[in-house]
């Protein structure tokens, strides 16, 4: 019999379900102590954590052919995301991946630079210097039009207060039915199901009529939605409409959470941080001197990606993810018996100091092309890793770039006096009162081509 890892212990029957409950943010920095991979009981199931790039590399990466989702997480996404990308497994997975993959492209990507631009320039517009707003919902609602017009090329000002309300709940009671143990299946008419259903009957009702609209014109837009329709496998097959549904759901629920939850929190470092900021209006400034960011000038935002990256390491959107072992292992020497749950804590590796100093202090530099080789490969891990490695990063990343690019050249924000920030583990890693910020409006320096120089902004009031 294989040696077990080290035990972090917990209650009687309950193991450590209560603590993991209550703050599980606390609990994955606490349970590193016990070892790079670490035995608890969820309740009566057993559960793995592991705490280190190479135990995760090994589940992710080396071995992740004898790894599945956990069926945990597919059941209670299901009734969302049906049997997409995110949720499939197997020879299916690998199917969809594949068609699926060409929509994110770095060419075609590339193409929906203005986009991104575009509408961050209209939420730059609404923003009045002096006002307070919640920025968690605005970056929500910038994110999902903008998810929307590269998928769907749909335009949803109208709709973007019932469709984010829509997605908001969505996550949370899926986060809710997380918290159950087991989850009451999804037929079950409980109050919780049966507003979750109400909900995803609201999106799938949006989804449907793009894709109705788009089989009716047989036109292809360019966007993420003629991709999937138009996609086919070698045997010339293509996907139903139900698939199209669970892609596209998958893409549109992704697709903008992550991102706008990753600009929340950049906001609010960048507030703590004056020198950080400074020197990040002092880039905006030289490279886009009052203009609008291309496609082409991302190249030359290097500080402004590694903001991005440094806000994603000390508040990564998904703080860990699960696997299930398809058969008996071996992980780190330790015997893991068939269909045990291992979770693998990124929100607790990407704080660890035995892979970044200092981990608490909010430094961009981090990332620098001199010091970012010296992190730890697999330390970090915003997007996952492995073949189920986040199909959309490349897009995410270009998307938090150009919106910080357009909105910080503008602005500066400050968070509301008062304001109480707790993180907080929901489906994605949130701010539990949201974000509470006052708007500043700054002038950017306007850079001379002829002369060389930065000229002096307008001071506002």
């Amino acid at each position: 019999m294989q040696p077990q890892p080290p035990m972090r212990p917990g209650r009687f029957i309950v193991g450590i379900m209560p603590e993991f409950r209550q703050d599980s943010l606390e609990f994955m920095l606490d349970v590193r102590k016990y070892g790079d991979l670490v035995r608890t009981n969820f309740g009566p199931f057993p559960m793995y954590f592991a705490n280190s790039p190479e135990v995760i590399h090994q589940i992710l990466v080396e071995d992740a052919s004898k790894y599945q989702k956990s069926q945990v997480v597919k059941d209670v996404l299901k009734p969302s995301a049906g049997n997409g990308i995110f949720t499939s497994d197997g020879d299916f997975w690998r199917r969809q991946r594949k068609l699926v993959q060409p929509a994110f492209h770095t060419r075609r990507i590339g193409s929906y630079a203005d986009t991104i631009t575009r509408f961050s320039a209209e939420t730059a517009e609404v923003w009045r210097d002096g006002e307070t707003r919640m920025i968690d919902e605005d970056m929500m609602h910038l994110t999902m039009q903008i998810i929307c017009k590269v998928l769907f090329d749909a335009e949803i000002r109208e709709e973007v207060e019932q469709l984010g309300g829509a997605m908001s709940l969505i996550f949370k009671l899926s986060d809710d039915r997380f918290n159950q143990l087991p989850a009451i299946p999804y037929w079950v008419p409980t109050h919780l199901n049966r507003t979750l259903r109400a909900n995803i009957g609201v999106v799938d009702v949006a989804i449907q009529r793009f894709i109705d609209d788009r089989r009716a014109s047989k036109e292809d837009k360019g966007d993420l939605l003629s991709m999937l329709l138009e996609a086919q496998d070698e045997d010339g097959s293509a996907m139903t409409d139900r698939q199209v549904r669970d892609e596209a759901m998958t893409l549109f629920g992704a697709g903008h959470e992550t991102t706008a939850v990753t600009l929340m929190w950049t906001w609010y470092l960048l507030s703590q941080h004056p020198d950080v900021e400074a020197k990040l209006h002092q880039e905006l400034d030289e490279v886009l001197g009052g203009r609008l960011p291309t496609l082409e000038d991302l190249g030359r935002l290097k500080y402004t990606e590694m903001v991005v990256k440094e806000s994603m390491r000390l508040y990564p959107p998904a703080w860990g993810t699960s696997r299930q072992p398809i058969e008996d292992v071996t992980v780190a020497g330790y015997g893991i018996a068939k269909g045990v749950n291992i979770f693998a804590n990124i929100y607790g590796m990407h704080r660890d100091a035995r892979f970044f100093a200092d981990p608490l202090r909010f430094d961009p530099e981090r990332f620098s092309p001199e010091r970012e080789k010296d992190i730890p490969k697999h330390a970090y891990l915003p997007f996952g890793g492995g073949p189920r490695v986040c199909i959309g990063n490349a897009f995410a990343m270009m998307e938090a770039k150009l919106v910080l690019a357009v909105l910080a050249q503008r602005f500066h924000l400050d968070l509301a006096p008062g304001h109480i920030i707790k993180p907080e583990r929901q489906f994605t890693l949130r701010s539990r009162h949201g974000m509470k910020m006052i708007v500043r409006a700054r002038q950017p320096a306007l850079y001379s081509p002829h002369e060389q120089t930065l000229e002096a902004p307008t001071p506002t009031v």
